[in-house]
């Protein structure tokens, strides 16, 4: 048995295969990078949660009838799912050879019908209906009725695929395991093998999205406005804070992750993310998300019970986010500037340290600012690729202007808040020289126009915080920002 590691190309065909034969195709992991049922369920509970109860009756009725309902109730966008590129390569060159292509799936028939409809490729569709789930012993059983044992090749991925492959003629494992391979030679003669990359260090800091984790050093402000040192308990406080609300972030980006697979895939670079180009199977997903939520909330229980309430409204705001607020245009800016700041707040109460009103409305016109330049950046690579409604949200391109006038006025009226701060008296109490301060309103004043301008010029690729740490105007007025601050206690 004859097994080529090397992915396939379109220049020819493969020692042993013989294109008279029909060649049957799978979906799921094969075709696909992904599980469109998995995908259907996830849709069923971002769009219609209050069904979600009814899966486990559903399933009483059989997979086939599982899919059925699921179907029925949402609908998976063909062209924007993850497929398999090398191996439509492959199929595309079998296809000019002449050779008859077959699409055999256990997916339900609408799906995998839309799915041929996209491609163009397949001659015929053979796909679940009914109460008859197409995978596994049945599967083979209707390959073989329909065209004879041993009188076609077929390409799977899966353990349930090794049923198909006895009744084939030549076998090609797609995304297969060590494992399955050796399953597989054992049963057809396997004349090729399109790997699946393993899922790489860099993929899981994209799936728990660590590089995000810098916006929770907004926990530490409190202490570092009331000028606190950070040492011995105080520290280790705000270290156990910062994993709390760090693993809760994760679990929420996963969520939303999962949530958005069709708008990330329709975005170009939110498109590359592991779920959204099936790099990580939405499933891993699926379980990773809870498991990581109740390990930040055990790790909040460690901390205090405000920060701990702080923390499930953290995590309350977010879910209602995920489900519906980010659709709701302005609301989702305003709830991500409500996010923003309650960081702040939960690290007052991991210290308890009290929160001055100076601090708060700061903080709310200036994550207000940040939000619209985030909406702003997005609006701009969606209005570059001649869209005019942004899909999952309640923008249209044509928005993006005055998004742009709303931000800048809430980061001036930031500033203002900063100038109003430095005539008080609380300033007057904490600075030896308060005079020096008013070096940060110009600072501040800069800073926000620069980010503005990189925004303007389609040069905002991230997070704005997240851009912030990484750009060196940015890092460099922050030195100097805090370096008046510091300058004025201790002139």
């Amino acid at each position: 048995m004859n097994s080529e590691t090397n992915p396939p190309t379109p220049a020819g065909t493969f020692a042993g295969e013989d294109t008279t034969r029909p060649l049957v195709v799978d979906l799921d992991g094969t075709l696909l990078h992904t599980d469109t049922l998995h995908e259907s369920a996830l849709l069923l509970l971002r769009n219609q949660p209050h069904l979600a109860f009814l899966l486990p009756f559903w399933l009483l009725g059989g997979k086939a009838h599982l899919k059925q309902m699921l179907t029925a109730r949402v609908q998976l966008n063909a062209p924007s799912l993850p497929y398999n590129h090398a191996l439509i390569d492959y199929l595309q060159h079998q296809k000019k050879q002449g050779r008859t292509l077959v699409l055999c799936t256990a997916t339900d028939k609408r799906i995998a019908e839309a799915v041929a409809q996209h491609l163009g490729l397949f001659d015929a569709v053979m796909a679940t209906e009914g109460k008859t789930n197409l995978a596994g012993q049945g599967k083979a059983q209707a390959l073989v009725e329909r065209f004879g044992e041993q009188q076609f090749d077929y390409i799977g991925n899966a353990e349930t695929d090794l049923a198909v492959w006895a009744k084939a003629k030549q076998g090609i494992v797609v995304n297969g395991s060590t494992g399955l391979l050796r399953r597989a030679q054992a049963v057809v003669d396997v004349v090729h093998v399109i790997a699946k990359p393993p899922i790489g260090f860099s993929e899981w800091l994209a799936v728990f999205r660590v590089h995000q984790w810098v916006k929770n050093v907004l926990l530490f402000v409190p202490v570092l406005a009331a000028h606190q040192a950070i040492t011995g308990e105080l520290g280790i406080t705000l270290l156990l804070a910062f994993t709390a609300f760090s693993l809760c972030a994760s679990s929420v980006y996963i969520t939303n992750d999962l949530f958005d697979l069709e708008s990330d895939r329709q975005h170009p670079r939110k498109c590359h993310r592991p779920f959204a180009a099936g790099r990580v199977p939405v499933w891993v997903g699926t379980l990773l998300a809870p498991l990581v939520m109740v390990l930040s909330f055990l790790v909040a229980a460690l901390v205090n019970g405000p920060f701990f309430i702080w923390l499930l409204i953290y995590f309350a705001i977010t879910c209602a986010y995920s489900w519906s607020l980010k659709r709701l245009v302005l609301v989702d800016c305003l709830t991500l500037a409500i996010l923003y700041t309650l960081r702040i707040v939960a690290g007052a109460a991991a210290v308890n340290v009290p929160l001055s009103f100076w601090l708060l409305a700061l903080s709310i016109f200036l994550f207000l600012s940040l939000a619209f330049i985030k909406r702003y950046a997005e609006l701009q690579v969606h209005e570059s690729n001649s869209v005019n409604k942004v899909h999952g949200r309640g923008y249209y391109t044509s928005d993006a202007s005055l998004v742009q006038q709303l931000g800048i006025s809430s980061g001036f009226a930031a500033v203002l808040v900063l100038a109003l701060y430095l005539n008080s008296t609380t300033v007057v109490l904490l600075y030896r020289a308060p005079e020096v301060i008013w070096a940060a309103v110009p600072l501040m004043l800069w800073w926000l126009s620069w980010m503005w301008l990189k925004a303007h010029r389609g040069l905002m690729h991230d997070d704005p915080i997240v851009f912030a740490m990484k750009d060196k105007t940015s890092i460099a007025i922050g030195i100097l920002f805090i370096a008046t601050f510091l300058l004025a206690r201790l002139w």
